[in-house]
């Protein structure tokens, strides 16, 4: 589906930016598609600003989301299909991913990396060559049952616990201001994809642009359209999507960090 649902209430007024509201509305007229199974991760296509997203929101009170980087002999998975086929062995499947941070030829992750409690690369600071280095960047960190996007030297201050984490950039939003050298009029586009969250970590969402758009645009979906204070973006011209539940599973190069939800097999 294409193009984002739009109801009223009764008194004809549009609701709430809240993405919860307008799936809500749009389940009323069976304008999206879902999971079959309850809690499950939920995504829809929607439009701003004259360009089209899939938009995954996930409860991570409820799901299993991690981060995936090496297999079990030390290779890069690489694929969504290549941590599909491990999860199998265990009895589970990959129901939801997005790659998530920026990496290396090797996949090796730029910037900060934790996976199930270990680091696997240190805390890159200060501002360097590239989207990476166009500070503020940040780092998505998953604790137990929240998920926030920290600008990087917040997070530093900070110190929060991390099951697992990737560092990338830049921010798109910070503390409910987009970054500060997002220009509205930018030529430079490209299929872009992030995530962004609530102040409590208890609302995360995945966007990927089906278009070419400009950092300014793709950060102002979070803010603007999707009421999210924080988000960070995680690549461009590499973004990929798997999303059973709506049929799609983009295929292309090897990828690094990948972010995911792990289901029981059906």
């Amino acid at each position: 589906m294409t193009g984002s649902a739009r109801c009223a209430d009764g008194s004809g007024r549009r609701p709430g930016r809240s993405i919860l509201l307008r799936l809500a509305c749009a389940a009323s007229v069976g304008l999206f598609v879902t999971a079959s199974q309850a809690g499950a991760v939920t995504c829809t296509d929607t439009t701003f600003r004259n360009a089209d997203y899939t938009i995954c929101e996930v409860d991570p009170a409820q799901e299993e989301l991690r981060l995936f980087l090496y297999d079990g002999t030390g290779q890069p998975f690489g694929q969504f299909s290549a941590i599909d086929a491990a999860l199998a062995e265990q009895g589970k499947r990959l129901s939801f991913a997005m790659n998530a941070g920026m990496y290396h030829e090797d996949r090796a992750p730029v910037g900060h990396y934790v996976e199930d409690g270990a680091e696997i690369m240190r805390v890159i600071p200060g501002p360097g060559p590239g989207n990476f280095g166009m500070v503020p960047n940040g780092v998505f960190c998953i604790g137990e049952g929240t998920a926030r996007v920290y600008e990087t030297e917040d997070f530093l201050k900070r110190k929060p616990a991390c099951r697992f984490a990737t560092q990338s950039g830049p921010m798109l939003v910070i503390d409910g201001q987009l970054h500060p050298r997002f220009l509205p009029d930018s030529t430079s586009r490209h299929i872009r994809n992030g995530v962004g969250t609530s102040a409590d970590g208890r609302r995360v969402v995945f966007a990927i642009s089906r278009q070419l758009v400009n950092f300014h645009d793709f950060a102002s979906l979070f803010r603007d359209e999707l009421g999210l204070p924080d988000a960070l973006y995680f690549d461009g011209n590499v973004s990929r999507l798997h999303a059973p539940a709506i049929g799609r599973s983009d295929p292309g190069w090897k990828l690094g960090p990948i972010v995911g939800t792990v289901a029981p097999l059906d």
